[in-house]
């Protein structure tokens, strides 16, 4: 069994970390040399604002709300990074960091001592605690089923954070019925 802790808007909630005045506003984060949009809270998704949209575009636009737009900060996003890892590691005894903002656990007998459900939630508020950074958590029997749960958590499902992928007793028609309805999430790994 496996989990996937997947850090929400990372970039740009490590610098709410420390700008705790705009939680709820919208901001994105710049590339180096601030050419594009790199990075968005929701509230900068809902707006429209794109990845990869030119700062001399954004910068000329309107918008309801103001933007709070920050240049990268790739040091504070690595020590964000190891202290989410090192805060994961104490509640799993195999972490395995796919991304800046995203870990693999082992998760394996877990489920016999605890709901995967409820050790999501301890996982969100441990690193919640430790950095003030809010996860999304999957579980599933291999590392696919977690990724896609996370993604679904991510688009708008009302999870609390938190994902159990439970298996599929009849693998053939039911197993593609189930991978039909990612269409509308899209590919792992795409965006």
């Amino acid at each position: 069994m496996f989990a996937l802790a997947d850090v929400n808007s990372f970039y740009a909630s490590c610098e709410r970390v420390f700008r705790p005045d705009l939680r709820g506003k919208p901001v994105v984060v710049l590339s180096n040399n601030d050419g594009c949009v790199i990075a968005r809270s929701a509230e900068a998704k809902r707006l429209g604002i794109k990845m990869g949209t030119p700062w001399f575009q954004l910068k000329e636009a309107q918008f309801p709300e103001k933007l709070y737009v920050f240049s990268s900060n790739y040091e504070l996003y690595a020590s964000l990074s190891n202290r989410v890892v090192a805060l994961l590691e104490e509640l799993s005894p195999r972490v395995e960091q796919y991304s800046i903002d995203e870990c693999f656990l082992d998760a394996r007998g877990i489920g016999q001592c605890m709901d995967l459900e409820d050790f999501g939630r301890q996982l969100r508020g441990h690193v919640l605690s430790g950095t003030g950074l809010t996860i999304g958590v999957g579980c599933g029997a291999t590392k696919h089923w977690p990724n896609r749960r996370s993604g679904r958590q991510r688009n708008g499902h009302n999870s609390g954070g938190c994902w159990r992928c439970r298996p599929i007793i009849h693998a053939g028609r039911q197993n593609y019925s189930a991978c039909s309805r990612w269409k509308k999430y899209g590919a792992w790994g795409t965006g």
